[in-house]
């Protein structure tokens, strides 16, 4: 029994460092993939994608009835301004996601009494503009993501006009 103690411990003992290490590192990387591949129109820009389809996945398990908006972000050279407008009738929301993968923040268009509105993401000790609504973060990495409800697909071509008037970008004049 006593010449296995030892390689029974240190079996234990590197199974839960490696526990320990992959719930630690894999949210991180799971963002780090879902940042590549949705954000093709760059960084604190809002890009619209395509419907998702058989051959165009961007993210695990897209709905195929939701349109949807990405702007991965970069806080690190200051705050950012997401400018939501919700389209008249359909459901959408604004969710953001932290490095983690932590959601740090939704609204939907029944919270927003669908009115547009404006969130300033930063991230602590960053200055913001006064009277701005604040969303604070521990990461300067992530994304923020719309989601519309479609009632049909065919739809998207009449409301595309509306849902690219949300946008991402550098927030201005912090005070």
């Amino acid at each position: 029994m006593r010449t296995w103690f030892g390689p029974l411990v240190f079996g234990f003992v590197l199974a839960a460092a490696t526990a320990w290490v992959a719930v630690g590192a894999i949210p991180y990387a799971l963002m780090n993939v879902a940042i590549d591949r949705l954000g093709q129109g760059g960084v604190n820009t809002m890009a619209y994608a395509n419907l998702a389809n058989p051959a165009r996945q961007p993210v695990v398990r897209p709905s195929p009835d939701l349109a949807y908006s990405s702007c991965p972000y970069d806080l690190s050279g200051g705050p950012i301004a997401i400018h939501v407008v919700p389209v008249p009738d359909r459901y959408s929301s604004l969710s953001i996601f932290d490095a983690a993968t932590d959601v740090i923040f939704v609204r939907n268009d029944v919270e927003a009494a669908g009115k547009p509105y404006r969130i300033i993401l930063a991230r602590e000790g960053q200055p913001v503009p006064a009277g701005a609504e604040v969303v604070r973060t521990n990461h300067d990495h992530g994304i923020a993501l719309i989601r519309l409800l479609l009632k049909d697909p065919a739809e998207i071509g009449q409301l595309d006009a509306v849902r690219r008037q949300s946008s991402c970008a550098p927030a201005t004049n912090p005070k």
